[in-house]
């Protein structure tokens, strides 16, 4: 099947991959363009870019893919699908049904629920007892088209961003492979299944102000942010005059843990493992504290 893939992200490079070690046909590749990022704020390519030219295919990177030549381009690639991962950028409805089997979605959750940009973050930080991946027709809502397929894992409860995204970007690619193939060749096609019509939340994008536990939250809240929030925007605390990064650590219920180890909640500890001040390196919390005597 030839198709057109959008993506930008890390969750978005093992479907890259996967299509392209199929039998699909690649014909182009749509990405972000190169964004400035880190202390030096240099253009940083996005992880489908560094893959797509590893793969050697054909790339586009449009400002805006709504704008008419964008959209020309993608049309002269001819398409028997769009398919989107993490893409990060709104596609107009001329785009969404310019292939013969539309836009076809991989989303990281289990939908309707957290439905919008950051599913995986909210996954965790909601207590979810399940995570999955949804594959969906796309329509001109924010996640709302009917579902081809949807598959779930368990979680434990201990579970970081970063490795929930791995997980369910191994996932999604094998469930999109799926239904591609099925679409191509199968004897019975999918037939797309309206979301149901309860149980929608919205997972939007969190920022640094969501990572503050300098703030009144259970022990358990606190668990959650820091492995949700985990990587960026990541989550800090205040300790002497620094703000600093919490990466790891772990609940307790006894009160154990010293000044700037712990947080002492009204029902239980959380214990700091790993931090990291500014323009620092990663650290044990204790190894912080003795460099700050």
């Amino acid at each position: 099947m030839r198709l057109v893939f959008a993506g930008t992200g890390a969750f978005s490079v093992p479907t890259l991959r996967r299509l392209h070690e199929s039998g699909h046909e690649l014909a182009l590749v749509v990405t972000q363009p190169d964004r400035p990022a880190g202390r030096g704020l240099r253009l940083r390519s996005s992880p489908v870019k560094e893959a797509a030219l590893g793969l050697a295919l054909d790339l586009f990177q449009p400002s805006r893919v709504r704008d008419q030549d964008a959209m020309e381009r993608i049309q002269a690639a001819r398409p028997a699908a769009l398919v989107v991962a993490a893409y990060g950028q709104i596609l107009p409805i001329d785009l969404l049904t310019l292939a013969p089997l539309g836009a076809i979605n991989v989303h990281a959750s289990l939908l309707p629920r957290h439905r919008g940009p950051a599913p995986i973050p909210w996954t965790i930080l909601l207590g979810d007892s399940r995570a999955g991946v949804s594959i969906m027709k796309m329509d001109a809502g924010v996640d709302t088209g009917p579902l081809l397929k949807q598959e779930s894992v368990a979680l434990q409860g201990d579970e970081t961003a970063p490795w929930l995204e791995s997980r369910l970007a191994a996932l999604g690619a094998d469930l999109l492979l799926s239904t591609l193939d099925e679409l191509a060749h199968g004897s019975t096609r999918p037939e797309p299944q309206p979301q149901p019509a309860t149980g929608a939340t919205y997972a939007r994008r969190l920022s640094a102000a969501d990572g503050d536990l300098d703030q009144d939250l259970a022990a358990a809240e606190i668990d959650r942010r820091v492995r949700a929030l985990s990587g960026e925007p990541g989550c800090w605390i205040t300790l002497g005059k620094a703000r600093v990064k919490v990466l790891e650590g772990s609940l307790s219920s006894a009160p154990q843990g010293a000044p700037g180890q712990a947080l002492h909640t009204r029902d239980g500890t959380y214990l700091i493992r790993t931090v990291q001040p500014p323009g620092g390196r990663p650290m044990p919390v204790e190894d912080y504290l003795r460099g700050r005597r």
